[in-house]
Parts: C-alpha cells; sequence; structure tokens
C-alpha cells in the first residue's frame, strides 16, 4: 500500500474544520524527499522534521522515497502544531506498517522522542467528532475532555502506542466521563470589604440579574477590591457554561488541563489594543470579552481606555457575540458577560471630596471632558450607576463585620432559580418582547414610572433596563409583581446627570 488517508481538525476561530490528511509514498523514487501541501502555515511546514525525528525514534523505519503530505481540503488555511499525529499515522498506513480496518480521528503534537504533547482546542474537537469514530488525543488533554461524555475517545502518551492501539491492543481504555463540580472556593469574600452597604447592594442586584454596572468613586473607596469579590457572589456555574467557558479557554491555549468551573474574571488594563479586547490579530484569537463568557469583564480607569476600544464593546453588550473579521476570514465569538466599570469622578480623582484633605485640582471643562469619555450609547447599555464614597476612621474602625459571601451568594441563587423558572434566563438577558411579558407593572406603579421616566428623559433602552433592575430587585425580595419600591430603588441607579434634569 502506497497511499493512505486518515482524519484530522484543526480550528479556525473556534469554528472546527474537518480535515482529511492524506499520504502518498513513491518508493521508486531515488531521492528521499517530503513534501507537504494544501495551504498549511509555519508550523505544519515545521512539521516533517518532528515527524521524521518522531517516526525514527519510534523504532519504526523511514520509508524510502517521495512522501507527498496533502491536507484536504486545500484552499482553508491550516494552522498549529496537532495535525503532527495525523501526518505521521498516514505515512505509517501508506508504508505498511500500520494495518486497520476502523475509522479514526487523530489530534497531537509530537514530541522529537515521539512523545505525544497536549494541544489546544482539544475539547472544541472532539465534541465536533462523528460518534461512531474512534479518536486518539494527547495523554495532556485527557483531564478537559472528561468534562463531556464522549464515546470512544482515548488519551495516549506516545506514537508507539498509538500504533499499538490502532493495531487492537486492548489494554487502553477510553477517557472517562467526570462531571466538574461547579461549587468552588474563593480566597476573596465580601465580610472583607468594611461599610459600603450602598455598593454592595447594587452588586448584590447586579449579581442576581446578570446587570451591568459602572461605579464612580475617588481613588481607595473600594472600587476595585468590590469588583474583584463579585464573582463570590454569582451563582455557580451550570454543567453547560463550564463547557462552554472550557472550550474557549481550550482553543485560546489558556487552559492548564483542569476544566473552568470558577466565573471567570478578566481585568484589561486600560492601555489595551482593541484586538486584544474584543479579538483578532493575524490569526484572530478569541479577546477579551470571549474569555470573560460567562463571567466578569472589569475595566478599572474606564474612561481611559481608548475610544475605540469602549465603542467596540457595544455589540457583545446588547448581542452577547462579537463578530471579529479579517481579509481572509470571518469569526463570531460568545461574549456574553457582565461588565463591571470603575472610574474616578475626575482626572485627579477627588472631585467633591469633602475630607478636608484632599481637593480637586481639575477644571470644570477637565472634570466634564473626562465623564465625556464614556460615550452615550454605551452609558446608555449600563444597568447601574454606582456611587462609591470614601469611608473614613471613624467607620472603618466602627463597622462591623458584614455578610459573607456565600450569605449573599444564597439569596442571588435563589433569585436566580425564580427568573430561570419563569423565564429560562436571567433578567439582564431578557429581549425587549420578555421585558413587556415579565415586567409588567400595574395601574399605580405604570403611572409612577411613565411620570419618572417623562421627567428624567430616559431612553426606550433605560426604561427597558430599569425595569429589568426592578424586576431583579422584587425577585430578591421574592414577590412576584413590581411595587413602587421597587421601581424607586431600580431609579436610584440610574446617572446621577439623569436623576437631576
Amino acid at each position: 500500500m502506497h497511499y493512505s488517508r486518515v482524519k484530522s481538525a484543526v480550528l479556525s476561530g473556534l469554528k472546527v474544520l474537518k480535515i482529511d490528511v492524506e499520504a502518498d509514498i513513491n518508493a521508486k523514487s531515488i531521492l528521499q524527499e517530503w513534501e507537504i501541501v494544501g495551504l498549511g502555515d509555519t508550523a505544519v511546514k515545521e512539521s516533517r522534521k518532528r515527524v521524521m525525528s518522531a517516526i525514527k525514534n519510534s523504532g519504526f523505519d523511514l520509508p524510502r522515497g517521495k512522501i507527498t503530505v496533502n491536507l484536504a481540503p486545500s484552499d482553508v488555511r491550516k494552522e498549529g502544531t496537532l495535525l503532527d499525529l495525523p501526518i505521521a499515522v498516514a505515512i505509517l498506513m501508506a508504508s505498511g506498517r500500520i494495518h486497520q480496518s476502523e475509522k479514526w480521528m487523530l489530534i497531537g503534537e509530537l514530541g522529537l522522542d515521539g512523545t505525544l504533547r497536549k494541544i489546544n482546542g482539544a475539547l472544541p474537537i472532539m465534541l465536533e467528532k462523528q460518534k461512531n469514530m474512534s479518536s486518539i488525543v494527547p495523554s495532556g488533554n485527557a483531564t478537559e475532555l472528561s468534562l463531556v461524555s464522549i464515546p470512544k475517545v482515548y488519551a495516549v502518551d506516545t506514537l508507539t502506542n498509538v500504533v499499538r492501539l490502532m493495531e487492537g491492543d486492548s489494554n487502553f481504555s477510553e477517557i472517562r466521563y467526570f462531571p466538574a463540580e461547579s461549587e468552588a472556593e474563593y480566597e476573596l469574600d465580601f465580610s472583607e470589604v468594611r461599610g459600603q452597604e450602598y455598593a454592595k447592594r447594587a452588586l448584590e442586584i447586579a449579581a442576581a440579574g446578570f446587570h451591568n454596572v459602572i461605579m464612580k468613586g475617588p481613588p481607595g473607596a473600594g472600587k476595585t477590591m468590590l469588583a474583584r469579590r463579585f464573582p463570590t457572589i454569582m451563582p455557580p456555574m451550570t454543567e453547560s457554561e463550564i463547557i462552554e467557558s472550557t472550550k474557549i479557554y481550550s482553543a485560546a491555549g489558556l487552559l492548564d488541563g483542569t476544566p473552568i468551573t470558577v466565573r471567570p474574571f478578566r481585568s484589561p488594563h486600560h492601555s489595551a489594543s482593541t484586538a486584544s479586547i474584543v479579538g483578532g490579530g493575524n490569526r484572530a484569537k478569541p479577546g477579551e470579552v470571549t474569555l470573560a463568557h460567562n463571567g466578569v469583564l472589569f475595566m478599572d480607569e474606564l474612561p481611559e481606555f481608548r475610544r475605540d476600544v469602549l465603542e467596540a464593546l457595544r455589540q457583545p453588550l446588547e448581542d452577547g457575540v462579537i463578530t471579529v473579521s479579517r481579509i481572509r476570514e470571518t469569526h463570531t465569538y460568545p461574549a456574553r458577560f457582565l461588565l463591571i466599570g470603575a472610574q474616578n469622578p475626575c482626572p485627579c480623582g477627588w472631585f467633591g471630596s469633602n475630607d478636608g484633605v484632599h481637593h480637586c485640582t481639575c477644571s470644570m471643562a477637565e472634570i466634564v471632558r473626562y465623564n465625556k469619555r464614556i460615550s452615550g450609547p454605551i452609558a446608555d447599555r449600563m444597568d447601574l450607576f454606582v456611587d462609591v464614597a470614601k469611608v473614613d476612621y471613624d467607620r472603618y474602625t466602627s463597622m462591623k463585620p458584614s455578610e459573607s459571601s456565600q450569605e449573599v451568594r444564597n439569596r442571588v441563587m435563589k433569585a436566580t432559580e425564580i427568573q430561570m423558572k419563569r423565564a429560562k434566563k436571567l433578567n439582564g438577558k431578557l429581549t425587549a418582547k420578555e421585558v413587556r411579558q415579565f415586567c409588567m407593572l400595574e395601574e399605580r406603579e405604570e403611572d409612577f414610572f411613565k411620570n419618572a421616566s417623562k421627567k428624567l428623559g430616559l431612553s426606550g433602552r433605560t426604561m427597558e433596563k430599569t425595569l429589568k433592575v426592578s424586576r431583579t430587585i422584587a425577585d430578591l425580595a421574592g414577590e412576584k409583581r413590581i411595587t413602587l419600591s421597587h421601581i424607586a430603588e431600580a431609579l436610584q441607579y440610574r446617572k446621577k446627570e439623569e436623576i437631576f434634569i
């Protein structure tokens, strides 16, 4: 036999592309030649040297003659090192070293000694494989693949063992299914935050309904401290969310071998580029908004981010996805995250301070210009605006320890259960049609909200968000209908510029 074909796959963004790896050996050729065709990148072309050494150092004879490897379809660009194993197996099959009749799907990077090294994207690829097809992956990817029940997937450590398995050795067993535990222990806790009851209440509402938040306050008031403890009060991840997030981190090469069971918390620096936030680059990798999917994107010093970066958040905040277009390809990534922004009231940070020590040195024009860096369309997509005041010494030392994250999370979980039973989704994710269905007001509440909306000049999107927050406040209170107090509290979390028109 001088021709063979094996199945494999590569990732293009988060999309799985099925690949046929074909090998042809022309034994009549005098010269020992290798050629890999099929639009592979540099890593694919370099696989020739890795595969040659791996075959030789695994104790197999290198076939003589001209070897041609084709990666079909040939008009699709292939990237990465996960085609090493299928190329090596295709060559061994074409040379007659491997005899097998069963269909196999193979992915894996080879070391020069024939060992299989962990690859990126094993989980999303295996989820797309045919159920009746056996598959081989590097042993380093076994933990992430145990998250889901995928039949006929084997984790192997060397090329030699791959050959043994394919030739019928029964000493290898399939990867066992171990569903991940969603309960996680956190090093941080809400009880460590002294005071700030108003801000904590707002964050509890945000966690219960998946609402976006902007916190404004002077330096040292506790904005970052609150934000970093926010994931500890969010409901545990569901099994489908764990699989979704683990797929993303696997494809991005950020998985340490264990599944993502704690809600992601991403905190990019304000100097980050648009490509790093929304995704892109030469290989169109997922950006911070995608890595924060099912979790939190914390943007500290929000007005300091570049204008184009902030404006790029519009699509994911509205649709829960981000589309990245490049010359050769377009990728759509999931990006359903909860945004927490933090900012000072002015460039120096002390506008409005009344502690008698710090005084604002900014002109009114600088203050207005600083706050206008967050455009109207972005502010319109935020649900809660929270003022975080500085805690003085007397209040700080007299404060009793506040509730723990577990106590707050228990209330949040009860509220989310109510929402999931009612609408199959959290309030922050409701569509306009669902808002009209699930956030209905009775006559007295309707009149109050209508008058408040007119007086405050709320936009249609802002009115919807206020109703969503009101619905979440009612759910936290265990109330079936939205009352005046729920609407009044929700209006407190609008921008203060809106309140004091």
